[in-house]
């Protein structure tokens, strides 16, 4: 079996009655009205996230990323089975990564810090749900999607994906294109609970397959779905080579 490698300016309420469109070229002159001292130095804050988030990724070898909903809690089944897993995948070596907030996220750095593992927090700044768990053992703020995205993008051997909404089903879509698109090395992505992703996985087979022909048939292979702590577990450690983990 193969073993892969690796604006700040006033919020402005839009009236009720406002169109998308109009709405979308608001928000585009809002930004592109603001003073230019202003538009250059945020240039410096997104290169200061980026050596920021680098500098700790460096640190650390083999690594395995969750990704899930910030909505579910200790109660349920998905939340346990992440905190199960990351624990013996931390036992196995592997720093567990996260967004560093609440739900999926927390239960993975629960997980590792329980067994003294690696836990890392890749937090972004978000007026409500998402705020730093007090599970990580190392941890770095976002203020923006994109920087954040791309460390996390580059921070692993394993991707782990449980049930989540649309921020979960963007960064699944990402990963997935730029390993499509050879952008990044292939790795294992694992997708957890059939319930959750056979409807997903049936609409990429049936409309973006078969009927529009947006993708072809080894995309889908591109991702696996287990539905049990073991079985993503055997999974992962068959796939993943501990002793080569990724250069950054």
């Amino acid at each position: 079996m193969a073993t892969f490698r690796k604006k700040n300016s006033a919020a402005k309420k839009f009236p009720q009655k406002t169109d998308s469109r109009e709405m979308h070229c608001r928000v585009l002159t809002d930004l592109f009205e603001e003073d230019d001292a202003v538009q250059s130095w945020r240039i410096f804050r997104i290169m200061s996230e980026f050596v920021s988030g680098f500098d700790i990724l460096r640190k650390y070898s083999t690594a395995a990323t969750f990704f899930g909903s910030a909505r579910l809690n200790p109660q349920d089944p998905a939340y346990k089975d992440a905190e199960a897993l990351a624990a013996k995948l931390a036992k196995k070596g592997f720093t567990i990564i996260t967004g560093g907030g609440p739900g999926i996220m927390e239960a993975a750095n629960v997980g590792a810090f329980k067994v003294g593992g690696k836990s890392i927090g890749l937090n972004i700044e978000l007026p409500m749900e998402q705020k730093l768990n007090p599970y990580v053992t190392e941890s770095e703020s976002f203020h923006f999607f994109f920087s954040r995205k791309v460390m996390l993008a580059f921070a692993a051997e394993v991707y782990v994906y449980f049930p989540g909404g649309f921020g979960t089903l963007d960064e699944l879509l990402e990963i997935v294109t730029l390993i499509q698109t050879r952008k990044i090395t292939r790795i294992p992505i694992v997708l957890y609970g059939k319930e959750f992703w056979t409807p997903c996985l049936k609409f990429f087979e049936e409309i973006l397959l078969k009927k529009y022909k947006t993708i072809d048939k080894e995309d889908l292979e591109l991702f696996h779905v287990v539905d049990s702590v073991d079985d993503a577990y055997d999974y992962i450690t068959t796939h993943v080579d501990l002793a080569s983990p990724r250069q950054i």
